[in-house]
This record gives C-alpha cells, sequence and structure tokens, in this order.
C-alpha cells in the first residue's frame, strides 16, 4: 500500500492482544490499530463462544466501517481490505469508477473463470474490497452487521455462507447504493486466472495461502494457476512476506489440514535455490472462499 495506494490510513482491527502488542512494535506510519475489547459488546462476547475464530472474525466484518468513522469524525469513506490482500498497482482506477458512480458502497465481483466457478456455494461478489461513504452507506452495512449477527458460519446454508452470500442480492436489494465494479480484471485471485492475465491487476488477494513448517509455503490450495503467475506474482509476494515475517521477529506457523502434495514444479527450482520453498495443492477440492 505504501508504494502504491498514496497518502492512506490504515485502521487494524486487532483479534487478539499479540496482534497489537507486535503491531505496535513496528509503529508504521499511518497506522491506527483497535483492540478487540474496545468494540466487543455483552451480545459478541455470546457469539465468539457460539462460532469460529474464523467465523467469528467475519462476523466483525461489517462493524469495521462503522467503528472507524465513531472514531474519526474527518473520514468521509472506508474501504474494507482483506489482510490477504496486496497491491500491484495504483487503486486509483477503482476509487475513480466508484466516485462517478455516485453511490454509497462498492462491492467487487468474484469473476471466476469457468474452471473455478463457486458462485453457488460460495457467492458471486467477494468481501476482499469494500468501500463505505459515511451516512449515505448505514442502511446497507446495518442491514449486513444484522445478518451477520444472526448467522454467520463457514459452511453453506438456506442459500447463505459466511458473511459474504449476503451480498448476492446488494445490487437489486440495495438498487440506489450499491455499486458493483465494473473492471472484473482490477482485483484478482487464484479463481480467475485463466480469465484475466495477471498483468492487469492492481491488487492479488491471495486466499488460502498458509506458511506452513520448515520453510514452505502453501500457494493457492484448491486451485491450479499458470506457471507464469507462480514466479511473477507468488513468488515476489511470498518474499515480501518473509520480510515481513522477520521484521516482526514473530516466528509464523500455519496449520493447514486439507490434502496437499508438496511437489515443486521444475520452474520453480530456480526459486528454490535462491531460497523459496513451495508446497503445491494439485488436487482440486472445495476450498472456503474468503
Amino acid at each position: 500500500m505504501i508504494r502504491h495506494a498514496g497518502p492512506f490510513t490504515l485502521w487494524i482491527l486487532c483479534i487478539d492482544k499479540k496482534v497489537k502488542n507486535i503491531l505496535e512494535q513496528l509503529d508504521k506510519p499511518g497506522m491506527r490499530l483497535i483492540e478487540l475489547s474496545e468494540i466487543e459488546t455483552d451480545q459478541l462476547k455470546y457469539i465468539k463462544q457460539q462460532r469460529t475464530r474464523v467465523e467469528y472474525c467475519w462476523t466483525l466484518t461489517p462493524l469495521t466501517p462503522k467503528v472507524v468513522f465513531e472514531r474519526d469524525s474527518s473520514v468521509n469513506r472506508v474501504t474494507y481490505l482483506d489482510a490477504d490482500m496486496f497491491f500491484l498497482k495504483d487503486p486509483d482506477p477503482i476509487h475513480k469508477e466508484f466516485q462517478e458512480s455516485k453511490k454509497s458502497v462498492l462491492i467487487t465481483d468474484h469473476a471466476f473463470d469457468v474452471e473455478n466457478d463457486r458462485s453457488a456455494s460460495s457467492g458471486r461478489y467477494c468481501v476482499q474490497f469494500m468501500t463505505f461513504v459515511r451516512d449515505n452507506s448505514e442502511a446497507v452495512r446495518a442491514w449486513w452487521e444484522k445478518r451477520c449477527i444472526e448467522w454467520c458460519f463457514a459452511k453453506s446454508e438456506n442459500g447463505k455462507f459466511g458473511d459474504q452470500k449476503y451480498l448476492d442480492d446488494w445490487p437489486s436489494r440495495f438498487p440506489n447504493d450499491v455499486h458493483v465494479l465494473r473492471q472484473f480484471h482490477l482485483l484478482l485471485g487464484p479463481w480467475n486466472t485463466k480469465r484475466f492475465h495477471y498483468s492487469q491487476g492492481v491488487a492479488w488477494h491471495f486466499h488460502g495461502l498458509r506458511l506452513l513448517e520448515g520453510g514452505r509455503v502453501l500457494t493457492h490450495p484448491g486451485y491450479s494457476v499458470p506457471g507464469e503467475v507462480d514466479v511473477n506474482i507468488y513468488a515476489p509476494y511470498v518474499k515480501t512476506l518473509r520480510r515481513a515475517v522477520n521484521e516482526t521477529g514473530e516466528p509464523i506457523v500455519q496449520q493447514y489440514t486439507g490434502n496437499r502434495f508438496s511437489i515443486i514444479p521444475p520452474w520453480l527450482k530456480g526459486l528454490i535455490r535462491r531460497g523459496f520453498k513451495f508446497a503445491r495443492d494439485l488436487r482440486p477440492r472445495e476450498a472456503s472462499m474468503p
């Protein structure tokens, strides 16, 4: 973001004290931290006990724009970003299209390629890059918050999935408020690599990427992507991610319970010799979308 997104304030909802302590020590410019305890109500604390950590994080997503608006009256627009989004270029084309729409909420399409279309189970739209304008967007945001309080689980049930599938009918439910980004190619992820060339993207969604034991990295479980995407998108990101992890001084090893093969394709051997190790999932499976 520092390289491509221009001046910004990055508000971070810290899901636990460890996260907050690490980020405070980093003390990056433009970063403002919100401790979870500052926003947790008795209702949220109860829900927290009924849902997994991931499900609880999803439950909190609709609250994030409201939390920022309440803490800084000068903020007129908040863009929610998934933590595994990585900017490749200036996102100004996205902001410009949204501004020209004169709407108050921006959502983005998964834009699945044919091979990876999971819209029926995971939703047409992706909770990855969502913009809310102060006041005018509140009806949409509050409706979403209420739905997620009622139900937000990592499973498909009665047309719902997590916090995400609630967005499916927003263009018709809130036609005067919601704009769907028309430039699908600007936000890319492993689910549309066979529809758009990676070089078109403004940002990449590294859904499913995990740092494993032994320095291995699981790049895109459940998805097969062109080799050039691994070389030109995933390898540089992993390098950047490793630098960031080293900067925190905290080793990170993530758990992954899905099926995987630790197979290194020949075209990555050069990267391995320079210190990269990859574990690639080459088996198609039904994976949860972000």
